[in-house]
């Protein structure tokens, strides 16, 4: 195995390895392979001599130098950052580099992954979760002064917060009087979640808004009796319907909106 692998040419696999890596010492790049010049759209005459800080923005620049200092020594983490092409153009990517000997020389292999794909995935994804939030904090009205809260798909802590954080203030700003809290399209609800959503009841009435739960199956009331919130005070009807028919006759049945 000793002789085999000592008789690698490393040289030819790093100019035919698909990642661009880039090779450094006392801040000049000695060498790119193939991949980093068609990533960096350069030429290695273009590049080899120059310091590999050129690429980075002038915000970086001070974090990226005590970095490569201490490469030479231990391997350092991978970090994302965004750096330039020879063209101006940016472009995110996953860096990480390593200590190597060249002959007698320290130096250090960087090898950059581009991630932009991947940060616009993530950002898509964020965009999504904010939309499907902004949509789960949707009141519709039913009754004059009446509205409906339907909670659907699965909850987590970030959209019961969200949750928290808007529905009272959106309620309290359309003139609601009571609210329903519709539980009948939710499932995967855990302790901390639950928590959350039967807090809304309370700050509405703190609001003067009154609010009733419906669609409570018996593993959410009962995560809600083992985490000590106090039911009592909440009104609880089996289905919507239900809880608009006693409104009604509360209301006398005003006129949908």
């Amino acid at each position: 195995m000793t002789k085999n692998s000592s008789s690698i040419n490393y040289h030819e696999a790093m100019e035919y390895s698909l990642e661009p890596l880039i090779i450094h010492s006392n801040h000049k790049i000695l060498y790119i392979n193939h991949a980093a010049e068609e990533f960096f759209r350069a030429t290695k005459e273009e590049v080899i001599g120059a310091s590999p800080l050129d690429i980075f923005q002038e915000t970086s620049k001070a974090a990226i130098k005590e970095r490569i200092e201490s490469a030479y020594e231990q391997p350092a983490e991978v970090i994302e950052e965004t750096v330039y092409r020879m063209d101006g153009t940016t472009v995110d990517v996953e860096l990480y580099c390593h200590p190597l000997l060249v002959g007698e020389t320290k130096a250090i292999q960087s090898s950059v992954k581009d991630i932009s794909k991947r940060r616009e995935a993530e950002e898509k994804q964020k965009e999504m979760v904010r939309a499907i939030n902004e949509l789960s904090a949707t009141i519709v009205p039913l009754l004059s002064g009446i509205a409906v809260l339907p909670l659907v798909g699965s909850i987590d802590e970030v959209r019961a917060n969200h949750l928290l954080e808007d529905v009272p203030s959106k309620a309290k700003n359309q003139g609601v009087n009571c609210l329903i809290i519709d539980f009948s399209g939710t499932y995967k609800l855990d302790s901390i979640v639950t928590e959350s959503l039967f807090k809304i009841s309370g700050v509405l009435s703190m609001l003067g808004i009154q609010s009733i739960i419906t669609g409570l199956r018996p593993e959410l009331a009962l995560s809600a009796i083992q985490l000590g919130v106090t039911l009592d005070s909440i009104s609880k009807m089996s289905t919507v319907k239900d809880a608009l028919y006693s409104l009604g006759m509360e209301y006398n049945e005003r006129p949908i909106i």
